[in-house]
């Protein structure tokens, strides 16, 4: 009788705290992809998953390796093995102990589930050990210096190894973490609510009885849902409203520059379609379309000068720019020329398109700019999940497409444009390309990844699977209530450590 007396009076107690406690609401501008790290694509899942999933490392402000679900790490003399000392006291949602048989699991789980976009990512990794229940190794075929990198995102998403094997497939319609909320509901195309995890192993940084997400691809829908107060914090308001919005007072904003890039994907051989156009199967046309684009004027109309335009997959300022492949100028006679002798002076294709607003006022600018040099531009809009799909599927000829990036630029790289990798949505594929990935993940040294880097640079750029055009800022408003918000140049909102003042 006591012992039941005992249990009701800490279930009201947990009600009585979660009722004082304020709710936080984000908007989105997509809906997610499924919420399984093995398996997810998409940005705006991995904004969801940063108070879902606790991962083995994280990221500082100035792209510093930090712990998490991890507290040390140490590499092997020959590099090839890495150690990991794990947090103790930490339980998955489901109440199941986190420890190394756990990570070894999930790092298992992201090599073999079918479907993984997690593979590449983690493919050195040829076996874990756990040595004791707070140590693990993870074994390697060859030195992989972007694996600490790879561990701060969702490679190092830790998932209940018990949760994942009874649900199997479904696994993401209910997933089960070790972060500090959990999962409660999913409205497709509408929201995500996450609860707080009384079991958190960081519990006074959750400071939120619930957490909210709801899609909002309209950015301006998503700012009058901010200002009438429906919204904590809004994520990728347009570059329009900034300005205005620093002279609200009720209002703060915050802007930093990605680390990843908003290109256009070319279908050059991901499935019959890259033969369906000029575009797809001639590298001269590919040139021409390139040459037509005004870089600096995209980012002018399309982003009201938010962004640093860029020909690659990082930015010029990024130590690992390869200056040998420097930003090509519009040259609308040399585009017609090349059109000319490819015997195409008028090619035609259909450019899809997410329906976020910023994707559409891209593509509607492009349709115009290389009109100039011939080209017919349609455009199909497609909501953001579908249109991944289509380009899974290769049911696309050209697609814009942005990545919110990665701390090594082999996360910019690697799966984009090594053959038959999980995002290679261009379906680019040449051998030396992969020889050269595959050994700038070797290096340790930087001068001499940047080398390789060149290499790539200088043979992926020339057939041009993926146009790069700007690095976006990342542009944020949210409720001047909401303090301890962090600007990380991986665009994801942190919720530890927020906090609603009155």
């Amino acid at each position: 009788m006591l012992k039941k007396l005992m249990i009701t009076a800490l279930v009201l107690a947990g009600a009585v705290q979660a009722q004082t406690l304020p709710n936080l609401r984000i908007g989105l501008a997509e809906d997610p992809d499924v919420l399984d790290p093995t398996l997810a694509r998409t940005f705006v899942g991995r904004v969801v998953f940063a108070a879902l999933c606790d991962k083995l490392l994280d990221i500082d402000e100035k792209l510093a390796i930090q712990p998490q679900l991890a507290t040390a790490w140490e590499w092997s003399a020959d590099s090839k093995a890495l150690t990991l000392k794990l947090r103790p006291g930490v339980t998955f949602h489901d109440g199941e102990k986190f420890d190394a048989a756990a990570v070894k699991f999930n790092i298992e789980r992201h090599k073999t589930l079918p479907g993984s976009n997690r593979r590449g990512e983690l493919a050195p990794v040829t076996s874990v050990d756990v040595l004791d229940p707070l140590t693990v190794r993870l074994n390697l075929s060859a030195p992989f210096s972007p694996l600490l990198a790879a561990l701060t995102d969702r490679a190092g998403m830790m998932v209940s190894p018990k949760a994942a094997q009874a649900a199997g497939e479904k696994f993401g319609s209910k997933p089960v973490c070790a972060g500090p909320y959990r999962f409660v509901e999913r409205v497709a195309q509408d929201r995500i609510v996450l609860e707080r995890y009384d079991g958190y192993w960081n519990k006074g940084a959750a400071s939120f009885a619930k957490v909210t997400y709801t899609t909002i691809p309209d950015a301006t829908v998503r700012l009058a849902n901010l200002k009438s107060g429906q919204l904590d914090f809004a994520e990728r308001i347009a570059s329009s409203d900034i300005e205005k919005l620093k002279t609200d007072r009720k209002l703060k904003t915050a802007s930093i520059t990605e680390i990843g890039y908003q290109g256009i994907t070319i279908n050059i051989g991901k499935s019959e379609k890259a033969q369906a156009t000029p575009l797809g199967r001639d590298p001269r046309v590919r040139e021409a379309f390139e040459l037509a684009i005004d870089r600096q004027g995209l980012a002018q109309v399309v982003m009201d000068n938010e962004a640093v335009v860029g020909n690659q997959w990082v930015a010029p300022s990024n130590p690992y720019y390869a200056k040998n492949m420097p930003l090509p100028r519009r040259d609308i006679a040399r585009a017609k020329a090349l059109l000319a002798a490819a015997g195409v002076p008028h090619p035609s294709f259909t450019l899809l398109t997410p329906t976020t607003s910023d994707a559409q006022r891209l593509a509607v600018v492009l349709q115009a700019m290389t009109r100039e040099a011939g080209f017919d531009v349609k455009i199909q809009a497609a909501e953001f999940a579908t249109s991944i799909n289509l380009a899974d599927k290769g049911d696309f000829e050209a697609y814009v497409l942005a990545w919110s990036g990665r701390p090594d630029p082999d996360g910019n790289t690697y799966s984009f444009h090594g053959c038959k990798q999980p995002l290679n949505y261009a379906g680019y594929c040449d051998a030396e390309t992969d020889k050269l990935l595959a050994q700038s993940r070797t290096l340790r040294d930087p001068s001499e990844r940047k080398k390789v880097f060149e290499r790539i640079a200088a043979r992926v750029l020339t057939e041009r699977p993926i146009v790069y055009l700007y690095h976006r800022n990342w542009l944020w408003a949210y409720s001047a209530k909401l303090q301890g918000v962090r600007q990380i140049p991986d665009g994801l909102l942190r919720v530890n450590g927020l906090k609603l003042v009155p």
